[in-house]
């Protein structure tokens, strides 16, 4: 999106919120004269609209307000009955913000409107306790939230493409890429690029635990891996003749555009299994002309290429298997091999459960987020409580707004706070002096105000926001009841209040967010997933012909999915808080999906003993996954700064046969090798370079010291 795009958007949004804002406190405050039913029309747009980053179209965002509309009024009920005790109002607090801020395990959209439905508990938790004005806090708060879900569909922003569209378009890309050769790399993986989820629309990405959106995402993953595939096909050096390999790629072309058809129409799916016996057939010509003899037997540079056209062919199938069970709800023919597709038989209440108790870890940043919220607004209404602080929800509005996910950051955010509420309460004193009770001019400057606050604050910064938000907040409550310049210094005082909370818990609760925690995900990523290397090996290597039994890959992808998370929240922090962090994170994302997905789709065709690898290419190719396990180990070892073990005695790549080798050791080959490379470039920028000087251990980086050979 430009800056010109992001301008507009922010224009928008203040236009609907000061709207909806304006057309609710108004009539019920001067025509109907319910100023609490005002002050809760007023401030129910602000907080879904403007705290809350609800992602979508204008009609998406329309429908997740209207759906939250009934767990908010449950939460103004819950304050309201709570708010007479300040031990009942807090542990409602920390309840009601521990479940809120977990709701991010749900995907965007919840985790988008989770603080607005802070802001309701947070506006009737405190005194006065006053039970009689609930029906009127009820209807403020419909009256706004109906009128903002209008203003969203009337003034709604730009849709977004599907993630079934570019899902659709990147496979089309990859039709044409298998099918002609002619597509340079660099817009295969351009293609590619556009399906990571980081370049996704909040709104549009496959985030949730139901089986459609794991489905989706899975087939987006594999179409990526499928396009890079096609990229390296396109810069190897060119082979002889490889018919075999031109069918296959030929049916991967065709399978392609028979799944971009299907996500873009719903109907004519591609025939299915038609790839699968491609690959069955390929697998066969590749037995044949081994069992020629030596002189018919293909080159190894022919060997190689069909390998990771097989490679490829496989990932093609993962798509299709997955854009089955994103379109259909569920498999509509057997899902292979089943721990890849292990969500396809589950019904959608256990996925969810899996979910949430997959997170309930203090390894999840998603659990951390939500316990270091809790606790900081539990702690804030127990201060402001106990303080008997004016306006105390101020207080708790600050740990909501300042609060980031390192203290670096809350740190500066909260500096810039400060300053600018200094200013806006200095204006608005001058303000409320000057004008004194003329409540007509008050009503007269609200709107404008708003309008400018809500466009000016995300355009110029934290500091101009907050200024300009003390200026709407004198404004409105001017018209409510009188107000003198001691409004400004409540505010002042509550604000700093909250500011200090929000920075000691900052301070004692995961401080360097997911910095740390990042290291620790990755090392355990890579634990779980090391020991797949030997294994496969010695499942490929197995005497016995026929179909093979993958390696249990289910405790890696729990990892994987731990590991993607903590790196997504690593990425949106700030880089001040990322600086010295050389780690490409990644590159190792990328080594741990290809030991998962090599250790379930290698052994998937079982080659007859005749293809087998010699007794010498065996121990070569077990000795060579040995030392990518220890390798592995080793990296895993720098990332959480522990002493790693000896570098590998065996060069962590493996050879094949003698000219011509044998299939199985080609696989084993491609596969291994490639690992290899993405493993010494994951060390290489955890080493330091010559000069520079070793990472700081503080931050859980590598251990310092020159970086190891390893043996060759």
């Amino acid at each position: 999106m430009t800056a010109a795009q992001d301008r507009a958007t922010i224009l928008r949004r203040a236009v609907r919120v000061a709207a909806a804002a304006s057309a609710g406190f108004y009539p019920l405050l001067y025509g109907a004269g319910l100023p609490v039913a005002a002050l809760y029309a007023l401030f129910a747009p602000i907080a879904a609209g403007l705290l809350s980053a609800v992602p979508g179209s204008g009609r998406q965002r329309a429908s997740t307000m209207l759906r939250a509309l009934p767990p908010a009024l449950v939460l103004v009920t819950l304050g309201t009955l709570l708010a007479a005790y300040t031990p009942a109002a807090v542990g409602g607090m920390l309840l009601v913000g521990f479940l809120l801020a977990f709701a991010a395990v749900a995907g965007p959209r919840p985790a988008g409107i989770a603080p607005g439905l802070q802001l309701f508990y947070i506006l009737a938790c405190f005194p006065p306790y006053a039970p009689g004005t609930l029906v009127e806090r009820l209807a403020g708060l419909t009256a706004g939230a109906l009128l903002l879900a209008a203003c969203e569909v009337l003034l709604p922003d730009p849709a977004a493409p599907s993630y079934r569209d570019r899902l659709a378009d990147a496979l089309a890309v990859a039709a044409r890429g298998a099918a002609t050769g002619g597509v340079p790399p660099r817009r295969l993986r351009a293609a590619g690029a556009k399906l990571r989820l980081s370049d996704v629309p909040p709104a549009e990405r496959p985030a949730g635990a139901g089986r459609t959106d794991r489905a989706l995402e899975q087939a987006g993953r594999s179409a990526r891996r499928l396009l890079d595939q096609l990229a390296t096909l396109a810069e190897a050096p060119p082979v002889t003749a490889d018919p075999e390999s031109a069918t296959l790629l030929h049916r991967v072309a065709d399978l392609c555009t028979g799944c971009a058809r299907f996500l873009r129409t719903g109907s004519a799916p591609p025939p299915a299994g038609a790839l699968e016996e491609a690959m069955r057939a390929f697998q066969a010509d590749r037995a044949r002309a081994f069992s020629r003899g030596p002189d018919a037997r293909p080159a190894v540079d022919v060997q190689r290429r069909q390998s990771r056209v097989l490679a490829l062919a496989e990932s093609a199938r993962t798509v299709e298997i997955a854009v089955d069970i994103a379109l259909h709800g569920r498999p509509t023919e057997p899902a292979f091999p089943p721990e890849q597709f292990w969500y396809a038989g589950l019904s959608t209440p256990r996925l969810w459960a899996r979910r949430l108790v997959g997170n309930v870890t203090f390894r999840s940043v998603l659990f951390q987020n939500a316990l270091r919220t809790a606790l900081g607004l539990a702690a804030a209404r127990a201060v402001a409580g106990s303080l008997d602080l004016a306006h105390g929800f101020w207080v708790l509005l600050a740990v909501l707004t300042l609060g980031r996910t390192t203290a670096g950051a809350t740190w500066r955010a909260v500096r810039r706070a400060v300053m600018g509420n200094a200013v806006g309460a200095l204006v608005a004193g001058a303000l409320v002096i000057g004008l004194g009770r003329h409540t007509d001019v008050y009503a007269a400057l609200l709107a404008p105000v708003m309008l400018m606050a809500f466009a000016l604050g995300p355009l110029l910064g934290l500091a101009y926001a907050q200024a300009l938000f003390t200026l709407v907040v004198a404004t409105a409550f001017a018209q409510i009841a009188p107000v003198t310049w001691r409004l400004s210094e409540a505010r002042m005082i509550d604000v700093v209040t909250g500011s200090v909370i929000g920075l000691v818990c900052g301070l004692l609760a995961w401080p360097a967010g997911a910095r740390r925690e990042v290291h620790r995900a990755m090392c355990g990523l890579l634990r779980a997933c090391a020991p797949l290397v030997p294994a496969t090996a010695q499942t490929l290597l197995a005497p016995s012909g026929g179909s093979r039994t993958a390696p249990v890959t289910l405790p890696g992808i729990h990892r994987l999915r731990l590991a993607e998370a903590a790196y997504a929240q690593y990425r949106a922090e700030s880089p001040a808080d990322r600086e010295g962090d050389r780690a490409d994170w990644h590159a190792l994302l990328i080594a741990a999906h290809h030991m998962l997905l090599g250790a379930q789709w290698l052994p998937r065709f079982g080659l007859r003993p005749v293809l087998a690898a010699r007794d010498t290419s065996a121990a070569r190719a077990l000795g060579a996954a040995a030392a990518l396990e220890a390798e592995t180990d080793r990296i895993a070892s720098l990332l959480v700064a522990e002493r790693p073990g000896p570098a590998p005695a065996t060069a962590p790549a493996t050879g094949p046969d003698r000219d011509p080798p044998a299939p199985l050791s080609v696989d084993l080959e491609v596969w291994m090798t490639s690992l290899a490379r993405q493993l010494a470039r994951i060390e290489a920028s955890l080493t330091p370079a010559p000069g520079t000087g070793p990472p700081p251990e503080s931050t859980g980086g590598p251990v310092p010291g020159k970086p190891r050979k390893r043996g060759r």
